[in-house]
């Protein structure tokens, strides 16, 4: 009897036990308010602003406010936030770990990124996958919900752009 798992099972194992280490510790970790930025307006809003948003269709009064300065239709921003992109996660990890993937993440980053700028690349696949591993779904929200920093900029004007190509690449992907 070999010692040594196979690579796909060790895989699986790898994020049965990240999947483990999320579910215990990603609250502490994950971001606490979005600064939404649509041309030159900027408004930071809680996640739990903006999950209450995408789950109820309820808008804060400063988000209501903030969306018809920025002339935007909150529908629009719902549908974003709640869009939800069906990826099988053993595959999302191989694929955000390969030089497309790597250069994806990058493109993505330019639109969701850190306040500093700094391990855009790595929080983003952070929170996707730890959007993808519970359910084999992405959406918008949680990856906002599972973003590793306090804190994480969206530049609003791209953001439908970006929801479209995420979806479209993974449209192309097997599905579990």
């Amino acid at each position: 009897m070999s010692y040594y798992l196979p690579l796909s099972k060790r895989l699986i194992l790898t994020l049965v036990t990240l999947m483990g280490v999320f579910q215990w510790g990603v609250r502490a970790d994950a971001a606490e308010s979005v600064v939404l930025k649509y041309r030159f307006l900027r408004e930071t809003v809680s996640v739990e602003e903006l999950t209450t948003f995408a789950e109820t269709g309820e808008l804060s009064t400063s988000l209501q406010a903030y969306l018809k300065m920025a002339g935007k239709e909150p529908a629009e921003l719902r549908q974003v936030l709640t869009k939800e992109m069906a990826v099988d996660p053993i595959l999302l990890h191989r694929v955000l770990n390969s030089l497309p993937g790597e250069l994806l993440l990058d493109q993505t980053s330019q639109v969701i990124h850190t306040p500093t700028n700094r391990a855009n690349r790595q929080s983003l696949r952070g929170a996707l996958m730890s959007s993808a591993l519970p359910n084999g779904k992405i959406t918008l929200i949680e990856t906002l919900q599972h973003y590793p920093t306090p804190e994480v900029h969206v530049e609003g004007n791209r953001l439908v752009e970006v929801v479209q190509k995420i979806s479209r690449i993974t449209e192309r992907l097997p599905k579990l």
